[in-house]
């Protein structure tokens, strides 16, 4: 009965401090614009890979801000790395990465990082 309420104790502790973590990946158009581009000839190259991250941290599912803040953060981020400004750029393959940390609803950390491809036009 000893061993019993030992391993119970032990699994139960384990199970408490274990971390688990989801993670999630989305592939999606997010630039809604009117811009059409030709891609039929060789008229551009891939100059860069970039990515922004935003990362929020509740506690008791108090603090931080909401997932389309976290987001709006994380592509903001990506877009100042991507420097558009100069020449004929573009950002293509927008991908969104989402990881839930933590043992809710106690503590649980959010991170959403948006990557994409920089190319640029050489016609």
């Amino acid at each position: 009965m000893k061993k019993i309420s030992l391993y119970s104790v032990l699994l139960l502790l384990t199970a408490f401090f274990s971390s688990c973590g989801v993670g999630a990946a989305l592939v999606t158009n997010h630039n809604q614009n009117a811009t059409e581009v030709h891609l039929s000839g060789n008229n551009f190259k891939v100059i860069d890979q970039v990515s922004g991250s935003s990362e929020v941290s509740y506690v008791l599912a108090i603090g931080g801000m909401n997932k389309r803040q976290l987001y709006q953060n994380a592509y903001a981020e990506m877009l100042k790395k991507a420097n558009l400004l100069n020449g004929s750029k573009a950002i293509i393959n927008v991908m969104t990465e989402e990881h839930v940390s933590g043992f809710a609803p106690f503590f649980v950390r959010r991170t959403i990082t948006v990557s994409a491809q920089v190319v640029e036009f050489t016609r």
